[in-house]
């Protein structure tokens, strides 16, 4: 059986997995990704609405309201720099009912708290005149929201990657792993055969995988891994030309920020994701198809602030799924267990990272590093 070693390992070539293993690679240091799809981004990463989020809804001080701020801010300049496809297209959150407009304003208030710069609450007139289409009360009109193309993204992370010496090892699954005193060995079923990489650090940033990919490392404390709950989102498309020049996203609710539109770089309307909350919690058994049913309750939603919503106009798109952590109808935070949690010099793993998990990619990537890096330093 064939042995590799390398410094790092991070398992997941999602967005998330990809901008880790970059900021470890801007170290000097060797990293391999090992993604058990055919492809990057073959996860959630490829699942998502591709919006950067700008940092408005999370509780103030929680890692989703910081790493999204900073890593919104970080996003933009590297999508800038890099030549990634992107827009600042910004975005209203709106009220349809008085009950609606408290909670906007609410917003507004965290959206302060949180540091979010150019943000400012409209009432339902202004909201139309920028929104002509749009039936609203009162809106938060968020400036720093965009759309980025997240392949693109990801294929510049991966670039980085692999112009540093790494490597990007696709259709290789992690069989099992035992934490050694050097670090940690993996076996990984690959095309070519099993497969063995030593490392001396390990980052599982598979998404909703991290959870049974944990559970296979031998030395790892079992009672570390959190609960796994796991919600469905639909999309469905608007095969028209798009009626909004922003995002439109309601009032948020149990689980979720509610069905919102959502536009692509190449001029598309959709409209999504809906919560459905699943009864397992194994990411392989999702069935990721979009019932045609479901539109019923997206005509209801999105009619309320846009009346004009044409019958027969919404079209079954795409779904994902998010690796929650908390009971239905609640919100929990990132998850992420370094050296420090559980005892682990090299072990880094992330756990319910949902969204905004695009926007917070490269600031998550930092500060694994540094948690990483900090470890080393004790040892």
């Amino acid at each position: 059986m064939e042995i590799i070693d390398v410094d790092h390992v991070v398992i997941g070539a999602g967005v998330v997995g990809l901008a880790t293993a970059a900021s470890l690679a801007r170290t000097g240091a060797e990293v391999f990704v090992l993604e058990a799809g055919p492809c990057i981004g073959s996860g959630i990463s490829s699942r998502n609405s591709e919006v950067i989020h700008s940092g408005v809804y999370y509780p103030t001080g929680t890692l989703r309201h910081v790493l999204c701020v900073e890593g919104r801010r970080r996003l933009y300049d590297y999508c800038a720099s890099h030549g990634v496809p992107h827009r600042k297209c910004g975005k209203l959150v709106v009220a349809t009912s008085d009950a609606e407009a408290e909670k906007i304003a609410a917003i507004a208030v965290r959206a302060v708290e949180n540091g979010v710069e150019n943000t400012e609450l409209i009432d339902g007139a202004a909201a139309r005149a920028l929104e002509p289409a749009l039936q609203a009360v009162a809106a938060l009109h968020v400036k720093e929201t965009g759309i980025v193309d997240t392949h693109a993204y990801m294929l510049s992370l991966q670039g980085e990657v692999e112009a540093a010496g790494g490597a990007v090892l696709l259709s290789h699954k992690v069989r099992g792993g035992t934490v050694t005193p050097g670090g940690f060995e993996l076996v990984l079923d690959a095309p070519g055969g099993p497969l063995v990489v030593r490392s001396r650090t390990l980052v599982l940033a598979a998404g909703p995988w991290t959870h049974p990919v944990a559970a296979k490392i031998a030395g790892y404390d079992m009672s570390a891994i959190p609960p796994l709950v796991l919600a469905k989102g639909s999309y469905f498309s608007y095969p028209s030309k798009p009626v909004f020049s922003r995002l439109i996203y309601p009032a948020p609710i149990d689980g979720g920020l509610g069905t919102h539109v959502t536009l692509d770089l190449a001029g598309r309307m959709r409209f999504g994701p809906d919560v459905e909350w699943l009864d397992g919690n194994d990411p392989d058994a999702v069935d990721f198809a979009v019932d045609p049913a479901r539109a019923q309750s997206f005509y209801a939603s999105v009619r309320r602030f846009w009346p004009g919503l044409p019958d027969g106009a919404l079209t079954p798109d795409y779904s994902g799924v998010r690796p929650k952590l908390a009971e239905r109808g609640t919100q929990a935070d990132f998850l992420i267990h370094g050296p420090k949690d559980h005892g682990l010099p090299g072990l880094v793993a992330l756990y319910g990272i949902e969204s905004p998990g695009l926007t917070s990619s490269l600031a998550i990537g930092d500060l694994v590093t540094g948690l990483l890096a900090d470890a080393a330093a004790m040892a």
